[in-house]
């Protein structure tokens, strides 16, 4: 089978849109009869994927396979970094946790391993479709870091691969970015680059058309599109640096007073991960979805939910120190809802132990105290995709249908014997072959192969999960909606959303979006060397 052609799509910045533009782009070769995968070597990022065999990626590389319709391997992004704490990340290799790093060891001691990794999972992936479609990271220009550098034009050399620039015009100087990343790269780097792209864009673009004959004249190179920003475009994003940009979503304006919206706030702590957990339930109606970071912000909440964390103890201390810990501990003694997930999970119990230092210096940690258990930090990372029912816990949701992933160190055990919490989902037997439910959550036994996962109140106000999407279920989602709506005097609403096939709806929304605005043929004709 001949080597499959590659598109390389580079930044003049971080976030500027690579990730969902390489979506796109995957999209539209998939709509046009193309075999197309997604690649990015090394990726930085807390929000991440589990795939099919049970390994760990970047959630936009996921993503990226989904709008391919592929089935996502660990070839996709073969290496992972995972910040920990300031300067130090978990680096991820082919799915599994390799150690922990600062920045200059993964530098000087990781990468000239990396490189072999990086090329090996490039060329399978090259020998299994007929075009992959790479992205970069960061900006090609990072003088600093060029000797070095397995993500950006290095990697364009050993693909070679095409490249587009994508600048993102909505933070400003957007010529400069252009004109300025093309300067201070190597001529047979430029030479490389065979297009720009203009992302984000918003208002009238014949005003800017003086402004693109300038810099086609400037740089030699076409501009091949300007795409318009597309707000709510209904896919998860990357990095929660994303959140800055979206403090409320849902319902919003004159809908909160014309539908008395369900009011929930997400509590975002510095190291927050698998943020998409919540986006689900902004698709809804009558939701309106706030991130807290502050006291201030606190507000009447009808549920607050704490969602992941990459470091589960240095982020409760940061909710402590910040006084939302005492707001939260309030709010629930009054009856509040809470829910927690995988590490917002680990911070309900009584303690969190360490006692290999997995995440902390610190042996011990005292968590919230919202439920009777103590969870230990492993050596080893589960990964794993599950399903399962519903058996505890709110009334409405008993018996509704979940699935979703589970990613986490921590082993969770329930302690004091608490009369009425336990349990309250019931997770099958994982469906390939071989018994991969020893060691996590161990305080829930195991029944016919199958086992109880998580912890929750007998009225189901309070409860945590290690289960990663659980809110993508429409059943269960609705259900528990619907019993913070009974609270508000809302009607209940029967399960019509379908989040899953939304997504894919959104896969071929974006496409048609960015083929309205990017010139495609002349894509087609890079890729054929033109």
């Amino acid at each position: 089978m001949p080597e499959a052609r590659t598109l390389m799509l580079q930044g003049t910045a971080s976030d500027v849109g690579k990730s969902v533009l390489t979506a796109a782009l995957c999209r539209i070769f998939k709509q046009d009869g193309c075999r197309v995968a997604p690649f990015k070597s090394q990726n930085m990022s807390n929000n991440s994927y589990v795939t099919p065999d049970g390994k760990e990626i970047g959630r936009a590389q996921g993503l990226q396979a989904d709008a391919c319709g592929i089935e996502a391997t660990t070839d996709m992004n073969p290496i992972l970094l995972k910040p920990t704490k300031e300067m130090v990340s978990q680096v991820v290799v082919h799915g599994k946790p390799y150690r922990d790093l600062d920045a200059r060891s993964y530098r000087e001691r990781y990468l000239p391993q990396a490189e072999a990794i990086v090329k090996e999972s490039l060329a399978r992936l090259r020998g299994s479709f007929d075009l992959v479609v790479i992205e970069g990271a960061g900006s090609p220009a990072e003088i600093n870091l060029k000797d070095r550098d397995i993500v950006n034009m290095r990697l364009a050399g050993w693909a070679d691969a095409p490249v587009i620039l994508v600048a993102d015009i909505d933070r400003g100087g957007v010529f400069a970015s252009i004109v300025g990343t093309l300067e201070l790269l190597e001529p047979h780097e430029r030479d490389r680059v065979r297009g720009v792209v203009i992302n984000k864009f918003r208002g009238d673009v014949s005003l800017l058309r003086p402004g693109l004959e300038w810099l086609e004249r400037k740089i030699g190179k076409p501009v091949l599109g300007v795409v318009p920003f597309l707000p709510d475009i209904g896919l998860e994003d990357e990095d929660s640096a994303s959140l800055d940009g979206k403090r409320s979503r849902g319902a919003s304006g004159a809908a909160i007073q014309a539908v008395r919206p369900i009011d929930i706030a997400v509590v975002r702590y510095p190291r927050i991960s698998n943020f998409t957990d919540v986006d689900a339930l902004a698709s809804e109606p009558d939701v309106r979805l706030r991130y807290v970071t502050d006291v201030r912000e606190w507000g009447e909440p009808d549920a607050v939910i704490l969602p992941g964390s990459k470091n589960t103890a240095e982020d409760l201390l940061a909710l402590r120190e910040s006084g939302l810990e005492a707001k939260l501990l309030s709010y629930a003694e009054r009856g509040g809802r809470v829910a927690g997930i995988c590490g917002g999970y680990q911070m309900m119990g009584f303690r969190l132990l360490d006692p290999y230092g997995v995440e902390t210096d610190r042996a011990r940690t005292d968590g919230l105290g919202l439920l009777p258990l103590e969870t230990a930090f492993a050596k080893e990372k589960r990964t794993v995709r599950v399903r399962g029912t519903v058996v505890a816990g709110e009334a409405d949701a008993i018996g509704q249908p979940v699935e979703g992933y589970e990613i986490h160190m921590g082993v969770t055990t329930g302690v004091d014997n608490v009369a009425g919490v336990r349990g309250w989902i019931r997770l099958e037997a994982e469906a390939n072959g071989r018994d991969r439910l020893k060691g996590s959550n161990d305080a829930n036994p195991h029944e016919g192969g199958a086992r109880l996962e998580g912890a929750a109140t007998p009225d189901g106000r309070i409860w945590g999960t290690y289960v990663h999407g659980i809110f993508d279920n429409d059943g269960f989602r609705r259900a528990w909606l619907n019993g913070i709506r009974r609270d508000k005097g809302l009607d209940p609403l029967g399960a019509e959303t379908a989040y899953r096939d939304g997504r894919e709806a959104a896969f071929d929304r974006l496409a048609d979006h960015v083929r309205r605005h990017l010139d495609i043929p002349a894509i087609y004709r890079i890729l054929e060397g033109g």
